[in-house]
């Protein structure tokens, strides 16, 4: 994937260009602002360009879209048919926990000890085959309450997990798996951990994206 910056009105855009076999350029821009280009192999930087800015207003419109969506969060009220994110889809209250003769407070901590027991379950299914590639085993795995981070790993080999992953599609919980189970061989952010990621999850970098703009919507 390579990176391209080009400025539509009064914005400058990143572009993640990836080239493939292929007969035409696409253009995608999704939820959390990663504006993607699928270009045939061997087509220059100003064809790319070209055609970017062809689509111009469109791209700033879906951008305006997202950022709109994006709006400080309401305090929820535990109440009628709000809307609730698991596995990066949301739900009623009701068809997450059960909500008959509960309060609102009671509510709120019925449905973070769901959060919590549905992400053991999912980090349980989903860490062996990262674990078999990168031939690592975690001497224990625990889910948490954090508000800085997504998830950590010790000097001992133990790693932690947000319960607030939960709310994320599986794809960025399995980028926080890795990125964990990389620590094993790397603790610190060098290049050989990045690289270690990279080799596993090729496109991290939509994941942290997704993290960065969403995470603040990740919340009871």
């Amino acid at each position: 994937m390579v990176a391209m910056q080009i400025q539509l009105e009064d914005q400058m855009i990143t572009l993640h260009v990836q080239y493939a076999k292929r007969k035409k350029i696409s253009v995608t821009v999704d939820g959390s602002d990663l504006i993607t280009v699928k270009a045939p192999k061997g087509t220059s930087e100003e064809i790319i360009l070209g055609a970017v800015e062809g689509l111009g207003p469109k791209i700033l419109e879906k951008l305006r879209s997202n950022a709109a969506a994006r709006q400080v969060p309401k305090v929820k009220a535990y109440q009628g048919e709000e809307a609730y994110l698991y596995l990066g889809k949301e739900y009623a209250l009701h068809e997450l926990i059960a909500v008959d003769q509960r309060d609102a407070e009671e509510l709120k901590l019925a449905l973070k000890k769901f959060y919590i027991a549905s992400l053991k379950k999912i980090v349980a299914q989903r860490i062996t085959p990262y674990q078999t590639r990168l031939k690592v085993k975690p001497k224990s795995i625990e889910i948490v309450e954090s508000r800085t981070k997504w998830g950590s790993c010790s000097f001992d080999a133990k790693l932690t997990f947000n319960y607030r992953l939960a709310m994320a599609p599986p794809e960025v919980i399995d980028y926080v798996i890795v990125h964990e189970l990389c620590h094993l061989l790397h603790m610190n952010h060098d290049r050989s951990f990045w690289r270690r990621l990279g080799s596993i999850m090729p496109d991290y970098k939509e994941k942290e994206a997704y993290l960065a703009r969403q995470g603040q919507f990740m919340t009871l």
